[in-house]
């Protein structure tokens, strides 16, 4: 039966929803604004020999390659896939129901707290390895890490990710997470197309190959110096720190960009709900 008073409570609740994250992109915005070749740390990477910064990144894009590849059915030994699936269907359910605005916030809530344990993963391994001066093969552990974070966000808001469309949306959001400037605005414009209006985004196994080497190569430039430093012994573990701090800052802009994803998905039906009444 059809209730104009819930539906529009409902619409209500998401577009304040909506604002409240366009105001934290706004920020991210001016954040990712700010320019890599100014400051202290730049400096230092200046004198990084240009080496470093292929092998890093060949590091990276044989990381992603691996874990996309080969490491997906491993990350999932640790994801209660099916137990998050439903926890997602009751929350969501919940959400259309009452269509207020605490309901759905709860999804948003488990969500965060969920990335606690695996941001403290990141720091053990980190910096475990950088005491031992250990920077490259730590790449693999990071990614896997990031990844097994990024996939329970997506299941925590009822999507999937194991598809080439999804793989694709989620090397997007990596990429987007660590790139600055004029990218980062072209990148999240591209980004909001797909989730604001479900626009495509190619997938084929080449596309896919490509977008690999691209989000490889944003990781390796923004954690130049960190990973550097984490592979000479002892201090290493000043760099291997860096990796709780790489964690937060993916997760924020993914558990972001999959929030809205979900809000404009509930949008949608709330339209199409108003559209079949008139």
């Amino acid at each position: 039966m059809y209730d104009a008073k819930k539906l529009n409570r409902k619409k209500a609740a998401v577009r304040k929803e909506l604002d409240s994250l366009r105001k934290q992109e706004a920020r991210l915005m001016k954040a990712a604004s700010h320019s890599r070749d100014a400051g202290f740390s730049n400096r230092l990477e200046e004198k990084i020999p240009a080496k470093v910064q292929e092998t890093l990144e060949k590091a990276f894009c044989r990381a992603f390659g691996i874990v996309f590849e080969k490491g997906t059915r491993f990350i999932e030994k640790g994801i209660r896939r099916e137990s998050m699936q439903e926890d997602h269907a009751i929350q969501n359910y919940a959400a259309e129901l009452r269509g207020t605005r605490r309901e759905l916030r709860k999804m948003q809530k488990s969500a965060e707290l969920a990335g606690l344990r695996d941001m403290a993963v990141t720091a053990v391994e980190g910096v475990g390895l950088g005491v031992l001066g250990i920077g490259l093969p730590d790449i693999v552990l990071f990614i896997s890490v990031l990844l097994k974070g990024v996939y329970e966000t997506a299941l925590r808001y009822g999507f999937d990710y194991d598809s080439s469309r999804e793989q694709m949306f989620i090397l997007k959001l990596l990429e987007g997470s660590v790139t600055k400037g004029g990218d980062w605005e072209r990148l999240n414009a591209e980004i909001d197309g797909f989730l604001e209006r479900d626009e495509g985004m190619v997938s084929s196994g080449e596309a896919l190959k490509a977008q690999i080497e691209q989000t490889a190569s944003a990781f390796a430039a923004d954690m130049l110096l960190l990973k550097f430093i984490q592979s000479l012994p002892v201090v290493g573990m000043i760099g291997g720190m860096g990796n709780p701090v790489y964690y937060h800052k993916v997760m924020k802009y993914a558990g972001l960009k999959y929030r809205k994803r979900y809000l404009c998905g509930l949008e949608r039906r709330c339209q199409e709900e108003e559209r079949k009444q008139i």
